[in-house]
């Protein structure tokens, strides 16, 4: 069975495209997809049996990835989060992790390794 991933990302071309990534090539059902901390954070309130991978970007036109990292502390043991963000520096990695995020990789540099990720999910 595929992981189903929920997607948080204010900007709609690398949405889109990482979206895509996902299906093709790492075979990810995407369940859902948003570009706010609080539409985000609703939607796993309300869904928190439904996804089993949850990929957020930090600067989010409203809000931050901060809060959803923070709103998914209460996940089940399999669900894990990944943070995937332009600024993935020595500091921001480490506020990641100890919001216990699972992986946090750079977008310019890192986008193979989520893919990769992903694909170790699915195995």
């Amino acid at each position: 069975m595929a992981p189903r991933a929920y997607v948080i990302e204010d900007h709609p071309s690398v949405s889109e495209s990482l979206t895509g990534a996902l299906v093709e090539l790492a075979q990810v059902d995407v369940v859902g997809q948003a570009c706010s901390e609080g539409e985000a954070c609703s939607w796993l309130a309300q869904h928190p049996d439904d996804w089993d991978l949850v990929i957020i970007d930090i600067f989010l036109k409203q809000g931050s990835g901060i809060g959803v990292l923070a709103a998914c502390k209460d996940r089940k043991p399999g669900q894990k989060v990944a943070v995937l963000t332009g600024y993935a520096t020595p500091e921001i990695r480490r506020v990641c992790m100890d919001f216990n995020a699972d992986a946090v990789f750079d977008k310019g540099t890192d986008t193979e390794a989520l893919i990769e990720y992903c694909r170790e999910l699915t195995a």
